[in-house]
């Protein structure tokens, strides 16, 4: 029951309280290049949920078993070579090359298999779904799992921590990116001054919307307080 509420806790703080796009301000390129139409937000969305379970999938796999200190199979693999050595291994400093190729293989997974399956849908995306490549909420979520993993923040998370951090993170994202569609689809039938026509009025939007989502601040501790 504990770790079922941990589970929720990671959940509800990834995709409300501390959303990426309006909490850290990560990921504001295609949240604000492709929240033009809802369904175009929303395949965005789903895109980029995808390309974060499988970055965080593969992140933890890589930290836990070989990046961070003292990693089982480096060590190992240290033993083996240098028996009579004490030292730790530790190669932290790799993360964010690997990250960024496991990010990078990622989205051509992703862009095979929407081009494949949903070709509308791809050429809508346009040049936007190369970009989720250095769209960094992806990288943010790997450098958030590597800190919880190497216990930088006092703990040592799990797979299930960093799958959930992962896709709750990309719903979070989806659930902001298609309230901006919606709201911009809305605009346009609305008589915007003129020198607030386009981008000024698309920031002003995300700067209600991201104080709107601080009204989920506390939501953690009280369902904490609940579980406990």
């Amino acid at each position: 029951m504990e770790y079922i509420g941990q589970l929720a806790l990671i959940a509800i703080a990834a995709a409300l309280i501390n959303n990426f796009v309006l909490n850290y301000f990560v990921g504001i390129c295609p949240f604000i290049g492709v929240s033009r139409r809802v369904d175009m937000a929303f395949g965005m969305g789903m895109a980029v949920t995808f390309v974060i379970f499988i970055a965080s999938l593969l992140s933890w796999t890589f930290t836990f078993y070989i990046l961070r200190p003292g990693a089982p199979l480096t060590s190992w693999i240290w033993q083996l070579l240098r028996p009579e050595s004490t030292a730790i291994v530790d190669l932290s400093i790799l993360n964010y090359i690997v990250y960024i190729f496991v990010i990078a293989s990622s989205v051509q997974l992703v862009e095979m298999y929407v081009r494949k399956f949903f070709p509308p849908l791809y050429k809508s995306f346009g040049v936007f779904l190369p970009l989720i490549t250095t769209n960094c909420a992806i990288l943010f979520a790997c450098l958030k799992i590597m800190a919880n993993v190497s216990g930088v923040d006092g703990n040592v998370w799990g797979l299930g921590e960093a799958l959930t951090l992962g896709v709750f993170g990309g719903l979070g994202f989806t659930l902001a990116i298609v309230i901006m569609a919606g709201i911009r689809e809305e605009l346009e039938l609305c008589d915007v001054p003129k020198p607030l026509q386009g981008a000024g009025i698309t920031l002003i939007v995300a700067g209600i919307l991201a104080l709107g989502f601080l009204g989920f601040g506390g939501v953690d501790k009280a369902l904490e307080r609940l579980i406990n």
